[in-house]
């Protein structure tokens, strides 16, 4: 049954708006000076109440029926997190981007907003958290404080399971605790049937856009990092079906479309090092390591790097003059991870002085051995120590401090800014040197990040790279190259 069907003819749309998707042209206008640009992207934040309202779900289900429908969709998350974006990039086909004010800035966002909405039809921005949750109990970082930024409506999830008129009391709390935010809408999520709706209904006050009934069948499963990624579970984008059922899209798709232009000043273009050959970075992309900000590999290349995807399970020798291994689930692939020909070949070219730069699974990695469910696993052997999972959580956070802390090595002194999220531990031998002083953060231990040795650097922090950074290490990439003479 189609949502109109369902909702009556006391919900029928008052225009008559576009069936398929927004007709708007995304493309950024130039003033006479060349440094502001007028973005017009139609964009919603789709934003819950509370973790576990199902926001996620209904987020992704509506990028998988407006995809269905044949729109181009952006997808967008805010916050620091990876998994939630893997199941937006498997829906839409378009890489999905992280929204972080702590990490990005006002300007960061909208410059990463708007070049990767460039060609879309519309943008989808899943929010984190509830829709006023932000850092340290702030504001600061939320999905209202994106939506701000981005002067974005808002759609509120709200989940009525066990509740009917009371949610009403919960709607007004979110509609009226901060007037610059617009919630232009309400799915009410986990309706238990056509009786439960009508007892909402009856004192509508806000839009509704949306009656999604109960589907646990199509809950998707989680681990202690959050959901499982989207390569192992394929029901956020049959969620789609769901959606398509029992949510208004052309309302949706109006509210967009109602999202003023935006200002967004533009990127000073960077010139890419005059060699004929641009230097190889390896990127580590399987099922071990798939935790990456799209934003830090873009900025790799526009530094002059040619980022390229190996396989740290499969791959013997990976084709690289640096190499970066993201954070991902090293723990639950051990046993292949210590026989796979790789490690050794990483181990050889470490010791050979190559750049390597790893992130928390990537840290795990780049440890003598990695503990996990009472075994030892050999990992690459490059830093001097070892790695053990936890039960319990080790960091959670923003982190902040700067490169410097070991003379001479190829990143120089410059900022770090990210966020860290583990349930392990390294214990590192005492002769171990660090690259990070941390002015934030938990990191190793003792105020320290970035375990290095050799030119391999290894860190907790997930960092949301800077120009500066990726500069220096497409550089210590080239100079590898050039020093090794492989080509």
């Amino acid at each position: 049954m189609g949502y109109t069907q369902s909702l009556g003819d006391s919900y029928a749309r008052k225009n008559v708006l576009l069936a398929g998707c927004p007709e708007r042209q995304i493309i950024p206008s130039k003033p006479a000076n060349n440094i502001i640009m007028q973005a017009d992207i139609p964009r919603v934040v789709i934003a819950g109440t509370h973790s576990g309202c199902g926001k996620t779900t209904i987020a992704s289900g509506l990028m998988a029926a407006l995809v269905a429908r044949g729109c181009k969709v952006q997808p967008f998350k805010t916050g620091p997190d990876f998994i939630d974006p893997s199941h937006h990039t498997l829906i839409c086909s378009r890489p999905s981007r992280n929204l972080d004010f702590c990490m990005m800035g006002e300007t960061g966002i909208r410059r990463t907003f708007a070049a990767a909405s460039a060609g879309a039809d519309v943008a989808i921005i899943e929010g984190a958290m509830g829709l006023f949750d932000g850092r340290e109990g702030s504001d600061t970082a939320s999905a209202a404080h994106v939506a701000r930024i981005l002067k974005a409506p808002v759609i509120l999830v709200v989940d009525v399971h066990a509740v009917s008129r009371s949610i009403h009391a919960v709607v007004k709390g979110f509609r009226d605790f901060d007037p610059r935010v617009k919630i232009a809408g309400i799915i009410y999520n986990k309706i238990g049937s056509d009786r439960h709706r009508q007892m909402i209904a009856e004192e509508e006050f806000v839009p509704a856009l949306g009656w999604v009934p109960k589907q646990p069948e199509s809950e998707v499963k989680s681990r202690h990092l959050g959901l499982v990624m989207a390569h192992e579970s394929p029901a956020m984008k049959t969620y789609g079906r769901v959606i398509a059922e029992s949510c208004d899209l052309d309302r949706i798709l109006a509210v967009a479309r109602a999202a003023p232009p935006i200002s967004v000043p533009a990127i000073a273009t960077q010139k890419a090092p005059a060699t004929r050959h641009r230097p190889v970075i390896g990127v580590a992309r399987d099922e071990a390591f798939c935790f990456y900000y799209q934003d830090n590999l873009d900025r790799l290349a526009r530094a002059g790097a040619e980022v390229r995807p190996f396989s740290s399970l499969k791959d013997e020798e990976p084709d690289a003059d640096a190499i970066y291994i993201g954070g991902g689930y090293p723990e639950l692939h051990a046993e292949m991870l210590e026989h796979s020909r790789c490690r050794k070949f990483i181990r050889d070219q470490a010791e050979a002085g190559m750049p390597i730069y790893g992130e928390c699974g990537g840290l795990m990695y780049l440890c003598g051995s990695l503990e996990a469910d009472n075994q030892t696993y050999a990992m690459a052997g490059i830093l001097p120590g070892r790695a053990v999972m936890t039960p319990k959580l080790q960091a959670l956070g923003y982190v902040t401090g700067a490169f410097g802390c070991r003379p001479g090595l190829w990143t120089g002194t410059v900022a770090i800014r990210g966020h860290e999220f583990h349930y392990s531990r390294v214990e590192c031998d005492p002769e171990a040197r660090f690259a990070i002083r941390l002015g934030q953060g938990a990191g190793i231990g003792g105020g320290n990040d970035g375990l290095t040795e050799y030119s391999t650097i290894g860190a907790y922090t997930h960092a949301y790279f800077t120009d500066a950074f990726c500069k220096k290490f497409v550089a210590a990439a080239a100079a590898f190259r050039k020093n090794a003479g492989t080509r």
